[in-house]
């Protein structure tokens, strides 16, 4: 039953939060998706609106330039109109009606006709105003004109116009078509030119006309909204000297009377300004999926955070239970002894001082896991207060050795000290005297039983160099800054039986570099580890002077 109950307590207890957290981002990705859908569908009716626009502007083009054609063939086919076709057939004059037509224009002409033509359309012979017409064109104009007036032409027309590109020459026909009493046609009139007059009423249309609503567009001109191409198949009749690539095309036909030239309008993008309010809606994309990506990575945050939090929970607990199981080893030997000694179990007196040996090494190890628990609660509270005065770091090294030999003797191992030359430093006594004893005990914990401790003191140039050699398995290179840090142990270590706290090499770290100093871990020359600190501002001692008392180490209740 324990067993049950612990592995519910053991129970991961993030899993909810992290089920909520892929839910607020699955919520967050919903409302993205919806905010994108509803911009698309807006930008989609917004495109529509501008579409609609477009083709009512080539409706519009396409109209007035019907309108400004007719309105300039007119005076050039009004001649026509005043002969109706004999009852013989016989065909009036093409040079009659080119005189005519000079009679009652009351101005010159741009563009006049180049000349008149008369056709039978019951035997297909043709006459036209002048001699010098080329026959490869007059046979061009006469097949070209019955066929079109025999398949297109429509009996409520007035006229209709041919435009395109013979002979390698671009050439408009204007004809119409005389019927008799019988609906038959008969006769068709007409004139030949350039297409310079098609091109300016075109170019009119573009210019004069408003093809968009003025109350929209402000009266602004048509080339800042617009582009207009007109072509009668594969040849281009007229292109606005303004041209867009991109944006809303629509067609539209000027219509068979006049040629059946196709027109296609492109409305720029901009004028979406003037012609939709608030113009045309941009892509909000970019910003949904970066809102979107920072969500998932704040919840990507979170998850690390929450995962940081279980394992510093854990840490934290294997700290305790490392504290307890290196205070209950020394205690229950203090408490041992202790109780033999009241008894006055011992036999002789050579037991009661291997006891009393017992409870003093015993006492030192609990002061000394004491020490570096209130170390490191003060360094997390930033607290840690030095007080530093000026020492023989020489003698101050023999003596936290001398101190030790007990700890190490305990477990067949000894402590060697190889110091050249006295020296005298500014560091805080007890505080380095705890780095020290850390490295010793660090050392006699993962060394070999009967292994030697070396502990060496070098001056170079103001910096004094303290190492503390082992004789165990070393640190790997990749692992050599992370056991500075707290709780952290190495995986072998903490897979064995040797007990920790994993806070002694941070305490080191911390106190050197309090005293301005540097802490590293190198190879030692023997096999096993070198722990080697730097501490500036060390002098020789070049004279025998007065050796400051050294402050016994004493544990903070």
């Amino acid at each position: 039953m324990s067993f049950f109950v612990n592995l519910h307590r053991r129970r991961p207890r993030s899993v909810p939060v992290v089920m909520l957290l892929a839910l607020a981002l699955l919520l967050a990705g919903v409302l993205a998706y919806t905010a994108q859908d509803a911009a698309r569908s807006h930008r989609r009716t917004a495109e529509a609106a501008l579409m609609d626009h477009a083709t009512f502007a080539a409706w519009e083009y396409a109209r007035h330039a019907r309108q400004m054609l007719d309105y300039d063939f007119w005076p050039l086919i009004r001649p026509v109109f005043y002969h109706e076709a004999p009852a013989d057939g016989t065909l009036p004059s093409p040079a009659f009606l080119a005189l005519s037509y000079k009679r009652m224009q009351p101005c010159a002409c741009p563009y006049p006709p180049r000349f008149y033509f008369a056709v039978d359309l019951q035997s297909d012979r043709m006459t036209l105003s002048t001699t010098e017409v080329d026959s490869a064109v007059a046979a061009w104009v006469r097949d070209t004109v019955v066929a079109a007036a025999r398949a297109d032409f429509q009996r409520e027309w007035e006229a209709a116009a041919i435009i395109a590109v013979a002979l390698g020459q671009p050439r408009v026909v204007v004809y119409t078509v005389k019927y008799d009493n019988k609906n038959r046609p008969l006769h068709a009139y007409g004139f030949e030119l350039g297409t310079g007059i098609v091109q300016a009423a075109l170019e009119r249309a573009y210019d004069k006309a408003a093809l968009l609503p003025p109350e929209l567009t402000g009266a602004r001109p048509n080339d800042s909204l617009m582009s207009v191409r007109v072509a009668a198949g594969a040849d281009l009749l007229y292109a606005s000297p303004v041209q867009y690539d991109a944006g809303f095309t629509a067609t539209d036909s000027v219509g068979t009377p006049v040629g059946r030239a196709e027109v296609t309008l492109t409305l720029r993008p901009e004028a979406a300004e003037a012609l939709i309010i608030g113009g045309l809606p941009r892509s909000r994309l970019p910003l949904l999926l970066g809102v979107l990506l920072l969500t998932a990575g704040l919840i990507a945050v979170a998850v690390v955070q929450l995962r940081r939090e279980q394992e510093l929970s854990r840490v934290r607990a294997d700290f305790v239970s490392g504290v307890s199981h290196e205070l209950r080893t020394p205690l229950a030997q203090i408490r041992m002894f202790t109780e033999t000694l009241l008894l006055e179990r011992v036999r002789n007196p050579e037991e009661r001082d291997r006891a009393l040996d017992i409870i003093n090494r015993e006492s030192q190890r609990l002061t000394h896991l004491v020490e570096n628990v209130l170390q490191f609660s003060r360094a997390e509270r930033d607290a840690v207060q030095l007080a530093p005065e000026t020492v023989r770091l020489d003698q101050l090294l023999r003596d936290t050795a001398d101190m030790f030999q007990p700890l190490a003797r305990a477990k067949g191992c000894r402590v060697a000290t190889l110091i050249e030359d006295p020296l005298n430093i500014m560091v805080d006594p007890n505080a380095l005297r705890q780095v020290v004893l850390n490295l010793l005990d660090n050392a006699l914990k993962y060394g070999p039983v009967g292994q030697t401790v070396t502990v060496t003191l070098r001056i170079d140039d103001v910096i004094a160099r303290i190492t503390v050699d082992d004789q165990g398995p070393g640190v790997p290179v990749q692992d050599r800054e992370r056991i500075f840090e707290a709780f952290w142990r190495l995986p072998r270590e903490s897979e064995s039986a040797v007990g920790g706290s994993g806070i002694g090499l941070a305490v080191v770290r911390e106190l050197v570099s309090l005293h301005g100093g540097t802490t590293r871990v190198l190879d030692a020359p023997g096999g096993g580890a070198r722990f080697e600190i730097r501490l500036p501002g060390a002098r020789a001692v070049t004279s025998p002077g007065t050796i400051p008392a050294v402050r016994p180490a004493t544990a903070e209740v």
